[in-house]
This record gives structure tokens, C-alpha cells and sequence, in this order.
């Protein structure tokens, strides 16, 4: 690799678009011909791969962003929100337009997520030359799990660069997931669908390249891998009433890198992870913002055992 100081510190690959959030009165929904919104239905930008550059950039972390963004009023969105946190963004044309899902969020903060899986093709790829140079650039890239990064991670795994992905709530079989598992050295995922978190993140670990796994739990707070010993990270005390939990799992992912990119130990990352996770859930899903480095600081520091 080459000793020059890279432009960038994090690279965010895939995982642009739109969600629009509606407030119901309960999850699951029960059948009805109708219902009233009065909180109002709200479309705004932002999925994973945006939450997370978002996070990294309010941490003072240079970010840039690459995806595939449709000709139309939700890719737009998308730009708008890059351009006002002065988050740079290369956004390669997608005929099939941006995508976009529904999240119902309950009175409790659960939300449940309907993807749009139409604005897809097949024959979608990013260009490895262009992936080749930005990687190059970067010194991490953070991989989502959205079409097509999958293809992606050959050419990212070549360049040398340290990788890290969100699986989400990944059950621990599913195949699709498992390229990015095994090629990130920094995993995410939710322990929501697993039975057994200790045994698939010890899997991951094994069969991949992992350093550190880490598996949300929610108010649980989280487990984490790291040098094949397994503890648990106390949940954060959420600086304000929990209204919704959109987002808390890319805030935590952004604040975990931004630790381990300025050298931190891994439970100290997983302090910081679990500070802006909290943070997150008292964000309305309507916003987009997240929290800044001195406030991350602060808040740790507090929550130091």
C-alpha cells in the first residue's frame, strides 16, 4: 500500500436512499380499513448507509459516500442531506430509481421496515476501477449489506483496506450475509434472530477475518468479540425518552469506528457505540441528526465503569 496520507477516513459503500415513517398506534398492526395519523407521514432521507456516514461525519471523521441513486424526487432528498453535512457522495445513475421504505414506528420506539426491493437489477455493479481508487483513498471502508455490495467485496478486500459491515438481524444462516461476515475485520450485527449470539459471533470470527464482533442487544446493551473473549457492554442511559430505535444500530456503528479509527481499545469503542445508540433512540425517526464528538466524549465519560 502506499505511504501517502489518505483524503479520506471513511469510506460508506451502498445503503443511500429514503424512508418514509409513520407513527402507528401499535406493532403489530391490527387489521383495519383505516387510520388516522395525526403525528402526520413524513418522508425524509436517509437509510443505513447514509445514518452511518452521517454519524461518522458529525464525529469529525472525513466521510464519503458511494451508491447508486435514481433521476428522481428521492434521490434528490438523498443529495440534499449529503450536501447540508457536507458529506461528500458519488452517486452513480440507477434506472430503476432510489430506494425507499416504509417504517411503522410503535408508541414504544419499535419500528418495523417495509423495503422496496424493485429499485434493484440484477446486472447493478459498481465499477472496480472506481472502487479501487476510493477505497485507496480511504482508510477504512464500512460495506452495507444493500444490492450490490456483495460483488463489491473482492475488489475491496484486494485493496488492503480495513473493511467493516452491518449485518442487521441476521439469523446466523441466511447466505446472502455470509460474504460480508466473513470479509469485514469489523462485524456488526443485532442479536435480535439469534438463539445463540456467543456461538455465531465465534463462527464469524472463525470462518472470516474478523478481529471484533459485536451484537446489540438493545436495552440489553451488547455483546462483544474481541481477541477471542467474549463480555458484555452495559447499555447506555438514553439522555432523553425513547421514541424510536431507527437508526440507534448505524449510530452505534458509527461511534465503534470512530474509536477504533483513533486507536481506542475495543470496550472503549463499544462504550462509545453504545452512547450514541442510546442517543439515537431519542432522535425522532422524522431527523436526521446525530451526535458530535464532544457530546460522544462527554456522555463515555460519564458512563465509564
Amino acid at each position: 500500500m502506499s505511504s501517502h496520507t489518505p483524503a479520506t477516513d471513511v469510506l460508506v459503500l451502498g445503503g443511500a436512499g429514503v424512508d418514509t415513517i409513520i407513527h402507528v398506534p401499535e406493532l403489530p398492526l391490527p387489521y383495519a380499513d383505516s387510520y388516522m395519523i395525526d403525528s402526520g407521514i413524513r418522508t425524509r432521507a436517509g437509510q443505513t448507509g447514509d445514518f452511518v456516514a452521517l454519524g461518522l461525519a458529525a464525529l469529525g471523521l472525513r466521510t464519503h459516500h458511494l451508491d447508486l441513486l435514481g433521476a428522481d424526487p428521492e434521490g434528490d432528498l438523498v443529495r440534499a442531506l449529503h450536501r447540508e453535512h457536507g458529506i461528500g457522495l458519488t452517486a452513480l445513475p440507477q434506472p430503476a430509481g432510489t430506494k425507499r421504505a416504509v417504517n411503522l414506528v410503535g408508541p414504544d420506539g419499535r419500528r418495523l421496515s417495509l423495503y422496496d426491493t424493485s429499485r434493484a437489477r440484477p446486472g447493478d455493479r459498481f465499477p472496480p476501477e472506481l472502487l479501487r481508487m476510493l477505497a485507496g483513498a480511504s482508510r477504512h471502508v464500512h460495506v452495507t449489506i444493500t444490492q450490490p455490495c456483495a460483488e463489491a467485496l473482492p475488489v475491496l478486500t484486494a485493496t488492503g483496506v480495513p473493511l467493516s459491515t452491518d449485518l442487521h438481524d441476521w439469523d446466523g444462516e441466511n447466505p446472502y450475509h455470509e460474504p460480508f461476515a466473513h470479509a469485514a475485520d469489523v462485524v456488526f450485527l443485532s442479536a435480535s434472530a439469534l438463539t445463540d449470539p456467543e456461538r455465531t459471533m465465534r463462527r464469524i470470527a472463525e470462518r472470516g477475518r474478523a478481529e471484533v464482533v459485536v451484537a446489540t442487544a438493545g436495552a440489553e446493551g451488547a455483546y462483544l468479540l474481541a481477541d477471542g473473549e467474549l463480555t458484555r457492554v452495559p447499555a447506555a442511559l438514553p439522555p432523553a425518552p425513547v421514541v424510536d430505535s431507527n437508526g440507534a444500530g448505524d449510530a452505534f456503528a458509527a461511534a465503534f469506528l470512530y474509536g477504533r479509527l483513533a486507536g481506542e481499545p475495543p470496550e472503549t469503542c463499544a462504550r462509545y457505540g453504545a452512547t450514541a445508540g442510546a442517543h439515537a433512540c431519542t432522535v425522532p425517526a422524522s431527523r436526521a441528526e446525530s451526535m458530535d464528538r464532544d457530546e460522544l466524549l462527554e456522555r463515555a465519560a460519564r458512563a465509564r465503569p
